[in-house]
């Protein structure tokens, strides 16, 4: 290939119902390095991803791999031709062993159909142990934690040999230390001369590993820079088209009575003895390495895993939280932490999903849903939280992360809950859609709502918490009010 480009696209346009979500856009990589591509959600990236990997075709345009023209009849066609890509959704098939899911689809075998299971072991052992993951390839896909699902994507997309990976967003669900595992893997290739293109919200990791840098905004190629030309400030700009002097936006809020206190809650194996209160106007953080039971802790708050000892206090009173119905009664909220798998119903419409929690509130006496009520309230809250759809019967698996996220945030809001626990709330969602969530999140505080919210990110903590708990495999370390927390402070306690 005598072109410096292993993959040049041009004119690609590509429409949904309601929703152009490429228009005419034009992309070249460099053989070799890694390219991270940048932009809002919605903004394209993942779309014009799966048509480089066949899941998609264009509506327009051209592909040219290693200066081929490329057009692909699906993912399969696009490993045999050497791209290879690692998905933002986790896929996994839960009751297959980590090997079977990393030879799906090409299965060894010993002749007659039957498969090799003890040469695919053999052989994931061999990946692992060249990439350096220490996971059983016998187990259970569901048996795994996020982190090591993770892990078992990323080798499976490296164990094709591929001249061209995708990595969507592959550090959304692992820890630090997979992280910089995952780093070296990636030197690893780029010595070996594949190529890499990484999507990431994470504007550290892409100013460590990247070469150059495209942005897309709203479907549309805004330009494409080497990384070293870039700061983060310059970045922003491109990908939002204004500049957000703020990230986290956090008013004061006058700080009133307790509405949610907890007094030595256990669930045996994994937290015990957590206890804490949230006070109507505040936003109270939980911060911790994953693994240390902050989730698990608010899903036995809100009724999905209830508490084997220990109290909750609503207002005061105690209350006794055995379903999920009985936390809502009590006006708790929880936006979960995977909301493709815990959170949102794919299949459904816009409308659907934002009335789930509260469809009672919306039924006459026969028991038939008060349509143009709910159209109303819904549509209400599309412009109140700025939700791009194109209309409320579009499906919302159709819309990007942070509109998705902002979608069900209506669906808690619309039951006018007290007390808001916040999962991850801007998890693989740009910094746009964050800083939209932010300002969203103080408005409620601003209106007597208490807020719990887990997050990974401690620049996330420190900037939107007027208090914060740390917790370590399932014990509470400590607690800091806003003015005496640091990061060095939250990593002390988290390790110890």
């Amino acid at each position: 290939m005598s072109s410096e480009y292993i993959l040049e696209l041009t004119d690609i346009t590509k429409e949904f119902p309601g929703v152009k979500a490429l228009d005419n856009i034009r992309l070249k990589v460099r053989k070799g390095t890694v390219h991270a591509l940048m932009g809002e959600n919605g903004a394209g990236k993942s779309t014009l991803m799966k048509i480089i990997f066949g899941i998609y075709t264009p509506d327009k345009g051209t592909v040219k791999f290693k200066g081929e023209e490329l057009k692909l009849s699906g993912s399969r066609d696009a490993l045999s031709r050497g791209i290879s890509m690692i998905h933002q959704e986790l896929t996994p098939v839960p009751y297959m062993t980590v090997a079977e899911n990393i030879f799906l689809g090409r299965e060894m075998t010993l002749g007659y159909g039957w498969v090799n299971k003890k040469k695919m072991i053999d052989e994931t052992r061999k990946l692992f142990d060249s990439l350096q993951i220490d996971i059983d390839p016998t187990a259970k896909m569901f048996e795994l934690s996020i982190a090591n699902m993770q892990m078992v994507e990323i080798a499976a997309a490296i164990s094709h040999n591929a001249d061209l990976i995708i990595m969507d967003e592959p550090t959304s669900a692992i820890t630090d230390k997979e992280v910089e595992q995952l780093f070296r893997i990636i030197a690893s290739l780029k010595e070996k001369g594949v190529t890499i293109i990484y999507i990431s919200h994470k504007m550290d990791e892409i100013f460590r590993i990247c070469d150059d840098i495209t942005v897309f905004r709203d479907g549309r190629f805004i330009a494409t820079r080497p990384a070293a030309e870039l700061n983060q400030e310059s970045l922003i700009q491109m990908m939002v088209g204004r500049e957000i002097k703020q990230v986290f936006h956090k008013d004061e809020v006058e700080i009133g009575e307790v509405l949610l206190s907890v007094k030595q809650l256990t669930r045996n194996g994994k937290f015990r003895d957590i206890s804490f209160e949230v006070r109507s106007g505040e936003i109270l953080g939980i911060a911790g390495l994953m693994g240390a039971g902050r989730t698990e802790v608010i899903e036995s708050i809100f009724g999905i895993y209830p508490p084997d000892s220990g109290e909750i206090y609503v207002k005061g009173k105690k209350v006794n939280i055995k379903t999920t119905r009985d936390a809502i009664k009590q006006k708790i909220g929880l936006l979960t932490e995977d909301r493709k798998i815990t959170g949102a119903f794919l299949p459904l419409s816009v409308r659907d999903n934002m009335i789930m929690s509260s469809i009672d509130n919306y039924l006459n006496k026969f028991g038939f849903l008060k349509s143009k009520l709910v159209n109303d309230m819904c549509s209400a809250f599309v412009e109140r939280l700025s939700i791009k759809t194109p209309n409320l019967s579009q499906k919302i698996v159709n819309l990007s992360g942070g509109n998705q996220q902002k979608v069900l945030l209506a669906k808690w809001l619309l039951n006018n809950p007290d007390i808001l626990i916040l999962d991850e709330p801007t998890r693989g969602i740009d910094v746009g859609a964050k800083s939209e969530i932010h300002k969203l999140m103080s408005r409620l505080a601003q209106t007597g709502k208490a807020i719990i919210m887990i997050s990974s990110e401690l620049p996330e903590i420190l900037g939107m918490s007027d208090r914060i708990v740390v917790m370590h495999e399932g014990a509470k370390k400590g607690e800091l009010i806003r003015a005496e927390a640091s990061q060095e402070k939250i990593m002390e306690l988290a390790f110890s």
